[in-house]
């Protein structure tokens, strides 16, 4: 797929400002990495309501990390639009008969007016169209209640599976509580 041609937003109500869709390429990653980190980590994040800030310092992410997410085999990076810039982004990652999602970040202050919901609808539809899988998986911070049931608003469920936290690896930022795990969230993709 050509990544530079921006596919038009299938998910998009008729009211809703028009966005494009279109695959990351590496000359994306120093744009991706601050829209991930202003989603979620600092006083910018604390204007949408993805904030991580009162749970965890230090980065969300990194070039490098953005730059694999672009580069291995089976993930993409899909980029969302608007007036020619990134307003969010999101990982699909092929697992087996499922897809993965993550990286997900909407601009802070464009969270809470219907953008989110449609992004991880185009997310679902591409993922059912290039690899044919029949789940979306996804994990999230179990004390992120508020955002597991916007998820679950969106179909999916918790599984109650739940893997540590990765304290010490500062990649992913530094903890502020001792408890913080994953938990893994699935939706079939009937």
């Amino acid at each position: 797929m050509d990544t530079a041609t921006p596919v038009p937003d299938t998910a998009a109500s008729p009211e809703a400002d028009a966005v494009s869709y279109r695959w990351a390429a590496l000359d994306d990653v120093p744009v991706v990495v601050p829209l991930v980190e202003s989603a979620y980590r600092g006083d910018a994040s604390r204007a949408g309501w993805t904030t991580e800030a009162d749970l965890l310092d230090g980065q969300r992410t990194d070039p490098e990390g953005v730059a694999a997410v672009i580069t291995t085999p089976g993930s993409m990076l899909l980029l969302v639009e608007r007036d020619g810039e990134t307003v969010a982004c999101c990982q699909l990652e092929r697992r087996g008969e499922a897809a993965y999602f993550g990286m997900f970040a909407v601009r802070p202050e464009l969270q809470g007016a219907g953008l989110g919901k449609r992004i991880i609808a185009e997310a679902e539809r591409r993922v059912r169209t290039l690899w044919d899988v029949r789940e979306m998986h996804m994990t999230v911070i179990t004390a992120r209640e508020e955002l597991i049931a916007w998820y679950e608003r969106r179909g999916y469920r918790r599984t109650g599976e739940t893997s540590p936290f990765p304290y010490g690896d500062e990649r992913f930022g530094v903890p502020r509580r001792e408890d913080l795990r994953f938990e893994l969230l699935v939706k079939p993709l009937d």
